[in-house]
């Protein structure tokens, strides 16, 4: 199993505006080129957390995903993150995965009902594995750090990815969980957050954080605006897993 160089961008989002969010964070991506094999940006990164869903959404193979198609074209990555879709009646926050050969989606099953997002958008049903370069990525957004059956390791995946605008007040509970999940899933975790204020006035901490399957911290972009790159070791993991191997003892149970 190879490397996998990862970068966690971290940055301010600009409310409701896709042109000016794409743009800014093309220049990000620029100045990575392509050192790296993932890019992965925060959830809803092209408006931020918007409830305006239909007046945000964009239909499936719109201006976002060409553009990420785009970049992971130009870089021979991949780059991911969130952004509202609509599809027929229903507005999704719709997570996509862009390779040189495609996109990927996964939709997010568990709506922040704190916010109303269980309002204005459709969760998903389907839990979402995509491989890329030798890894097996499971793909989460935000609220879904909370709920460690969905993102149970049933020897199904080797890195589990969240993106997020995950408030500053509730940072502890962010950064805490990205570590559970790792710790608990004998699986690499990389959490992407925003920074800066929305339109609301909620102010986001970042606290990006790449985890090994340990626990150990391998990058933590606490509240700068960074694109900052780590290498997760594919054959680490393996020997952890060999030398530790819990997921043997796990119980087993059938998600509805």
């Amino acid at each position: 199993m190879r490397n996998l160089s990862v970068t966690l961008v971290q940055c301010e989002l600009a409310w409701e505006q896709p042109e000016d969010n794409r743009r800014q964070i093309g220049e990000i991506l620029a100045g990575v080129g392509s050192e790296t094999d993932l890019m992965v940006l925060p959830e809803m990164f092209t408006t931020g957390f918007s409830m305006n869903a239909l007046a945000n959404a964009e239909e499936p193979g719109g201006a976002t995903e060409a553009w990420m198609m785009g970049q992971a074209r130009q870089y021979d990555c991949a780059v991911t993150g969130s952004i509202a879709v609509r599809v027929g009646r229903a507005v999704y926050n719709r997570m996509l995965f862009a390779t040189p050969d495609g996109i990927q989606h996964y939709d997010k099953r568990h709506l922040f009902r704190m916010a109303g997002e269980h309002k204005r958008y459709r969760a998903g049903g389907e839990r979402v594995i995509v491989q890329w370069r030798d890894w097996r990525i499971l793909l989460q957004v935000c609220y879904d750090l909370r709920f460690p059956v969905f993102s149970r390791n049933r020897e199904d995946y080797d890195l589990a990815l969240y993106v997020a605008n995950w408030p500053a007040p509730r940072r502890h509970h962010w950064r805490q969980l990205l570590i559970a999940r790792a710790i608990e899933n004998l699986s690499c975790v990389v959490g992407v957050n925003r920074i800066g204020a929305d339109a609301k006035g909620l102010e986001y901490s970042g606290d990006s954080l790449a985890v090994a399957a340990d626990g150990t911290l391998l990058a933590d972009a606490l509240s700068e605006s960074v694109a900052r790159t780590v290498v997760l070791d594919g054959a680490a993991l393996q020997k952890y897993r060999e030398a530790f191997p819990c997921h043997l003892d796990a119980d087993r149970f059938k998600l509805e």
